[in-house]
């Protein structure tokens, strides 16, 4: 009967984790850090309660650890649930998820029917360092296969972010000029506030046309500086655009 007080104090604790969970650096849900911390707190709790006043200590880092796997695999378990889909319907994607590489669109698209949550696509395009120069095309194309308004969003940003910086702040010089740019046509904006970005020649070996797109700007941001190339002693240079 001395321990009952314990009873209470395990169910609050539980409660507490259950409610707060665990979360990704950018905020989303991890699934299987909550399960590993739940498992950890109700492991904790009831091997202090069975091994009594005098070994609590032991009792509760074995429960401890012991709570934290079993909740680590029970986390896990919610997450198999959308990588078992995911292999069904589209198995190059997920073998591209399972090992990391970056996801091209066709990826994202069968993510998003797979049902595979907002989270964790997004957390796929981090975990991976994805970028993406989305043309107005290619977001029309996301909308209808399903992307959520979320990740394009996301998927637009990354072109602003360090992996998009580190791949353009290398210095390229090329000894042939750049084409002429083709006609573009701009097209309706998506949404309201959304800047025009011109589209650009990039060198990959060859040559290759980037098209004009629209990107909503970064907090703090109105006006985009378009990128451009110029010919020095060594050859043509790029200087990559930016916002300000």
């Amino acid at each position: 009967m001395k321990t009952n007080w314990r009873i209470p104090v395990l169910a609050v604790a539980s409660s507490a984790v259950l409610l707060t969970g665990c979360q990704y650096p950018n905020g989303d849900p991890n699934y299987t850090g909550t399960g590993a911390l739940t498992g950890g707190a109700l492991g904790a709790a009831t091997g202090a309660v069975l091994a009594g006043p005098r070994n609590a200590g032991a009792g509760a880092l074995i429960g401890g650890a012991l709570g934290a796997i079993t909740g680590g695999i029970i986390g896990s378990g919610m997450d198999e649930e959308q990588r078992e889909r995911l292999r069904a319907q589209a198995p190059q994607t997920y073998v591209r998820v399972e090992q990391g590489q970056p996801l091209g669109l066709a990826d994202i698209k069968a993510l998003a029917q797979a049902h595979v949550s907002d989270e964790v696509i997004i957390n796929q395009i981090q975990s991976t360092h994805s970028v993406y120069h989305l043309s107005s095309a290619d977001i029309i194309d996301l909308h209808n296969a399903g992307v959520s308004d979320r990740v394009i969003d996301f998927m637009i940003n990354t072109q602003n972010s360090p992996d998009a910086a580190a791949a353009t702040s290398t210095t390229v010089v090329v000894q042939e000029p750049p084409p002429p740019p083709p006609a573009e046509t701009v097209v309706v904006a998506p949404a309201p506030g959304y800047v025009w970005i011109d589209g650009e020649w990039v060198w990959r070996g060859h040559w290759v046309w980037v098209a004009g797109h629209w990107a909503p700007p970064p907090p703090g941001y109105h006006i985009w500086v378009h990128g451009y190339w110029y010919h020095g002693p060594r050859g043509w240079h790029h200087v990559p655009g930016h916002w300000r």
